[in-house]
């Protein structure tokens, strides 16, 4: 009480001229705190000046993506893309959100057509990855692969084979831990350090991120971002790691409630059957007009937000 009143007393034997350079000063202290840690503002999509009074994105999680990933109270990953959305999108006609069109010139249009998305995990095995790729460049599909880090450590050459035929190389984790049960340090750690090996190896940088057993939280989904990666799950679980066998795996996929344009389908590259069952897969959904594209190209880069059952949906 004391210090109040003497400050009060100060500041009234100030002149006017003193008064104002010191309310002056005080503002741009302030600002300038504002500015230097922007999560005070509690707002994760915003703008910061940089040191060269640039205009820096702030974007989730403190990253550079630019979106809203609430869906109520709750962070979420990407479990598929609304396509009609994206396709209307103000950022898909300037190219950020661009599907390539590569498909015979008798089909549909562009914004008439189906698009979905095979994604592979790869924790353990590599046995069958060559043959994937080969059913995969046959059909001329494109695809993601998400690799542990140690995956990458023990097939550094099927890394590279999985880069050099094109396809997305996703982040899986480095040990394939519940990445719900670990602090925010820790789940950057486990996403940086697949980021740095798979760059050593390809000069590759990813941005695609899938948490192991689908486990997450909203903790994790804004360190994700942060690392400015996009988190992705899947709408369409193949369960080809229940080894259930060819038949059943392939109408697993392709008769899934949940195969719609946008979906992302969840397939293993170490699963018993998978290789035998994905040529069918590939032709059977493409005979119904799905037209595949890797994740990179499925989802929407900036501004968007998601509904309740983690549909992604530009703005």
């Amino acid at each position: 009480m004391k210090i109040s009143k003497f400050i009060s007393s100060s500041f009234k034997r100030m002149s006017n001229a003193l008064q104002l350079i010191l309310l002056l000063a005080v503002t741009v202290g302030i600002s300038l705190l504002f500015y230097a840690n922007p999560a005070i503002t509690g707002v994760s999509s915003a703008y910061v000046l940089g040191h060269s009074n640039t205009i820096l994105h702030n974007g989730i999680g403190g990253g550079n993506i630019i979106g809203n990933c609430m869906a109520g109270k709750k962070a979420l990953p990407i479990y598929c893309v609304d396509m009609e959305s994206k396709q209307n999108s103000s950022a898909d006609s300037s190219g950020e959100n661009h599907i390539s069109d590569t498909t015979d010139a008798t089909n549909a249009s562009t914004s008439e057509k189906k698009y979905i998305s095979i994604s592979f995990d790869a924790a353990w095995g590599a046995e069958d990855t060559v043959q994937i790729l080969d059913i995969l460049d046959k059909h001329n599909v494109k695809t993601t692969f998400f690799m542990t880090g140690g995956w990458v450590n023990d097939f550094p050459d099927m890394v590279k084979e999985i880069h050099s035929r094109g396809h997305d190389l996703g982040n899986h984790s480095q040990n394939h831990k519940h990445m719900s049960k670990l602090s925010v340090a820790e789940q950057q750690d486990e996403i940086n350090k697949v980021t740095n090996s798979v760059r050593e190896l390809t000069g590759y940088e990813m941005f695609l991120f899938r948490p192991p057993y689908g486990d997450y939280n909203s903790t994790l989904i804004e360190t994700v971002y942060g690392c400015n990666y996009y988190p992705v799950q899947w709408s369409v679980d193949s369960l080809d790691w229940k080894d259930y066998g060819v038949e059943k795996l392939i109408k697993t996929v392709t008769k899934h409630k949940n195969l719609d344009n946008g979906a992302i389908i969840l397939m293993h590259n170490g699963a018993k059957y998978t290789a035998a069952a994905l040529e069918n897969i590939i032709t059977t959904l493409q005979a119904e007009g799905y037209t595949f594209v890797p994740l990179s190209e499925l989802i929407i880069r900036d501004n968007f937000h998601m509904d309740a059952n983690g549909m992604q949906i530009a703005d």
